[in-house]
C-alpha cells in the first residue's frame, strides 16, 4: 500500500516524500478513504501509529478542493486536544503536511496572551488546533467563528474529561454547526467516550488497529520494587550505573516533579521540569533544551504524556505511576 493508492492529491505527496514518510500505518489506510469520503469516525490506535497524518491529511485534501475560501475570524477545520503542547505538537505536523497548499494553520491555547491569538484569527484560518477553554474565551469575543466549520477533530478526548473540560466541550459542541464531519482519534477509549461518541457522531465508521488500551509491542518494560522514599537514591543510582542518557520521567504531582529536579541538580545532573504551574513559554523551552541535548533529565507531569514528539528517545521512567490507568499506555509511547 502507498500514499497515492489512498487517493491523496500530488501536493500531499510530495509533503510526505520531503518528510521520508513512505508507507501508511494500518490507522492511516483505514482512516484516510474513509473521511475524503466524509465519514464519521472513531478510530483508536496506539500512541506513534500515525493518528494525526490519518485525520490532518485527508483534511487537508477536502479543505484544498472543497467550500469556499475561509471568511475573516472563521475556522473551517478545527482540532480539540487537552494540552498546550499537544496543540503546538499536532499544528506543527499540519503545516508540515500543508506545506504546499494555500492553507492557513494556527495554534490556541491557554498560559500565553490572547491578543496574538485574535490578530491571526483576523484573517481566518484554515485549520485551528485548539484547547476547549481558550477556545470558547475566543468565541465569547468573537475572535472566532463556526459558520464555515466542516470538520471536527476530537484528538485525546479521554484526556480531556481526565482534565475536567466536560463543560467546555459540551459548550463548544452547542456552538457548533450540526452539520459537520466529526472525528474521534485516540489511543485510548474509554466507555464514557463512546457514550460521547454516540452523542456527536453520526452513523461513525469504527477503526480499532490493535486491541484495546495495549502497549506498543516495540517498547521494553521493566518493574522495580523499591519503597517510596528511596526512589530518588534509586533513579540516581540507575542513571550512573546504566549511564543512562536522555531520560523522560513521568511524577504523580507538581511538588514531586520539582523534589526530583532539585535532587538532580543537586548532584550535578541537567535536569528540567515540565507542569501546570510552570508559564508556557518557560515548559517550551524546558521541552527544546531537551530535544537538543542541553537538558538530559526532564520531569514532567501527565501534561507531557501526551503531544510530546521526541527523536529515538531511548528511555521512560514511571516515578510514579499515573493516576489515569489509560496514561501509562501514553507515557511509554514517548519512547
Amino acid at each position: 500500500m502507498t500514499f497515492a493508492r489512498l487517493g491523496l492529491i500530488d501536493p500531499l505527496l510530495a509533503a510526505l516524500a520531503t518528510l521520508a514518510y513512505k508507507t501508511p500505518t494500518p490507522v492511516q489506510t483505514q482512516a484516510i478513504p474513509a473521511i475524503l469520503a466524509g465519514r464519521d469516525l472513531m478510530a483508536a490506535a496506539q500512541t506513534g501509529t500515525g493518528k494525526t497524518a490519518g485525520f490532518a491529511l485527508p483534511i487537508l485534501q477536502r479543505l484544498a478542493t472543497e467550500g469556499a475560501p475561509v471568511a475573516s475570524n472563521s475556522v473551517r477545520a478545527l482540532v480539540l486536544v487537552p494540552t498546550r503542547e499537544l496543540a503546538e505538537q499536532v499544528s506543527t505536523s499540519i503545516r508540515s503536511y500543508g506545506q504546499n497548499l494555500p492553507l492557513r494553520t494556527c495554534a490556541v491555547y491557554g498560559g500565553v496572551s490572547i491578543n496574538p491569538q485574535m490578530m491571526k484569527l483576523r484573517k481566518g484560518i484554515d485549520v485551528v488546533v485548539a484547547t476547549p477553554g481558550r477556545l470558547l474565551d475566543l468565541h465569547r469575543q468573537n475572535a472566532i467563528k463556526f459558520g464555515q466549520l466542516q470538520v471536527l477533530v476530537l484528538d485525546e478526548a479521554d484526556r480531556m474529561l481526565d482534565l475536567g473540560f466536560s463543560r467546555e466541550l459540551d459548550a463548544v459542541f452547542a456552538a457548533l454547526p450540526k452539520r459537520r464531519q466529526t472525528l474521534l482519534f485516540s489511543a485510548t477509549f474509554s466507555d464514557v467516550i463512546r457514550r460521547m461518541a454516540g452523542a456527536i457522531l453520526d452513523n461513525p465508521l469504527s477503526i480499532e488497529t490493535s486491541p484495546r488500551n495495549t502497549a506498543a509491542r516495540s517498547v521494553r518494560q521493566s518493574l522495580v520494587a523499591v519503597d517510596k522514599k528511596k526512589k530518588p537514591e534509586l533513579f540516581s543510582h540507575l542513571l550512573r550505573k546504566r549511564r543512562w542518557g536522555q531520560v523522560l520521567v513521568f511524577a504523580k504531582t507538581r511538588k514531586g516533579v520539582e523534589q526530583l529536579v532539585a535532587t538532580l541538580q543537586a548532584q550535578g545532573v541537567a535536569a528540567d521540569s515540565i507542569h501546570g504551574d510552570k508559564p508556557q513559554p518557560a515548559r517550551l523551552r524546558a521541552l527544546e533544551r531537551f530535544k537538543a541535548g542541553a537538558v538530559q533529565i526532564l520531569v514532567a507531569t501527565d501534561v507531557a504524556a501526551r503531544g510530546l514528539d521526541i527523536d529515538d528517545l531511548p528511555l521512560v521512567v514511571n516515578f510514579d505511576l499515573p493516576i489515569v490507568a489509560e496514561d501509562y499506555i501514553h507515557r511509554i509511547g514517548r519512547t
